[in-house]
Order: C-alpha cells, then sequence, then structure tokens
C-alpha cells in the first residue's frame, strides 16, 4: 500500500524527517507515536503534499505510484485522506456542498458516475449518525463553529463518505472527551478492510485501547528508530520516551 524510503524533508530551511522508512501493506494499521516535534505531523503533511514542505531526498509510493511527483488533488484521487489535528473552519461552503463535490470528484477520477442527490443524501445520512452527529450538522458550513470533538468526528464523516485506500489519522484524539474518543474509535474500527491501511499518530496509548494497531512505531529526531507490535505502545506509556535516546 505505502512505501517510504529514506525520506528527507524541511520546512522553512529546517530539516524535519531525516532518513525516514516505513512499509505499510495493505489491511494494516500502523500507529506512529513519538515526543514533540519529532517530525509526525511533518510526515502526514509531507504525505499528502502541503504546500510549504521540502523533499529533499528519498521516496513515497502509494499503490506503486510515486506520490511526491502528484499534486495534492491527485493524491487524494489515489485514495490518500489526511484527518488533520487541527481541522481548519469553510465559512460559506456547506458540509453538504463540500462532501459531495468531494465524492464526485473521487468517484470521477475512479471512472464512476456521479451519485445522485437522493443516494449521496442517504450515505451521508448514515455517515453522519454513525459519527454521532446531528443531522444539522449536514447543513453548516464545514466546521464552522464546530467543538473539537465535533471536527474530529466530521472528520471521519468525510473518510467515510470518500473510502480512502490510505487513512492517515493526525492525532485525531486530540482534546476528545472518552465519550467522544470512543465515537471516534468505533468510526475509524468500522472502516478497517483488506483493501485499505490506516496510519494513526498519537501521543498516547489511550486511543490504541479502543484501535488495536498491527504495528507500533516511534519516530524520533525524524527518523523511525523503534518498531514493535501494540505492546510496545504499552511500554512508553510506562517509561516515556527518553529511553529511546539511546536507541536513536
Amino acid at each position: 500500500m505505502l512505501k517510504i524510503d529514506n525520506l528527507h524533508a524541511k520546512v522553512d530551511d529546517k530539516d524535519i524527517l531525516k532518513g525516514l522508512n516505513l512499509t505499510v501493506a495493505a489491511g494494516e494499521v500502523h500507529a506512529i507515536m513519538g515526543p514533540n516535534g519529532s517530525g509526525k505531523s511533518t510526515l502526514g503533511h509531507v504525505l499528502a503534499g502541503r504546500p510549504g514542505y521540502t523533499v529533499t531526498a528519498g521516496s513515497a509510493r502509494l499503490l506503486g505510484q510515486d506520490l511526491l511527483e502528484l499534486d495534492t488533488e491527485h493524491r487524494a484521487h489515489l485514495g490518500l485522506f489526511l484527518a488533520y489535528q487541527y481541522p481548519v473552519e469553510i465559512p460559506g461552503v456547506s458540509n453538504m456542498e463540500f462532501l459531495k463535490a468531494s465524492v464526485d470528484a473521487v468517484r470521477e477520477h475512479r471512472g464512476d458516475p456521479a451519485l445522485d442527490s437522493m443516494s449521496f443524501m442517504k450515505k451521508a445520512r448514515e455517515a453522519c449518525k454513525a459519527v454521532d452527529l446531528d443531522l444539522a450538522f449536514l447543513k453548516r458550513g464545514v466546521n464552522e463553529g464546530f467543538s473539537g470533538g465535533e471536527k474530529k468526528r466530521n472528520e471521519l464523516m468525510q473518510m467515510m463518505l470518500l473510502e480512502p485506500k490510505l487513512c492517515i489519522m493526525d492525532e485525531t484524539d486530540s482534546g476528545l472527551d472518552i465519550d467522544a474518543l470512543q465515537v471516534v474509535a468505533s468510526g475509524i474500527n468500522a472502516m478497517r478492510s483488506p483493501d485499505r491501511s490506516i496510519i494513526l499518530v498519537t501521543h498516547y496509548q489511550r486511543l490504541l485501547t479502543f484501535i488495536e494497531p498491527d504495528h507500533v512505531h516511534v519516530l524520533s529526531g525524524g527518523r523511525i528508530v523503534k518498531s514493535g507490535d501494540k505492546s510496545l505502545a504499552l511500554e512508553l506509556e510506562e517509561r516515556g520516551y527518553a529511553w529511546l535516546e539511546d536507541v536513536a
């Protein structure tokens, strides 16, 4: 699904990623943990093609295609989805308009016909209920006036409708109370499938209590310094990250 080799990237002339390697097979859930400033969010932004992030070496391939040669729109068409740590507000654009345009664009790229309004409305309502959002949110501006938890659930609703191949969740658990966390975790678990991969970027083990990862990685100093199974997340919860400095 995803293969990253020796990826180096910088922001504002500051090197952030310094030789990152990662392979994610289809159907797998990978958790990426690490201290602040280690490059976790940068990895998601680089893969999604966010402006201002410059790749200086290495490669990243999704489904065999070179991601770094594609603009952001075509990466999304290929099946990459990034749920932001801090979702932005888009006043004046309703959730319904935004979602319909997004879904139509992806379906067109796949060679599928656009959904008629009735069919799309049915799917949107089902997704809205699945993430425990009132149907009124479909008529509101994208993330406009939403609480932190509502924004995260709205991102999850987008993911459900777009049905991406690779989902990158950047600290989706940030700012969520336990009830909202369980709703979001349930939605992510429902998205698991043999032909979809998920990368969870998180600081804390608590999210992994509800979403069991196949692999856990520690990103420190711009590269992955340790990998393991779910027990690694528990060890990090107990010991923190300082003990990994010698490993790095």
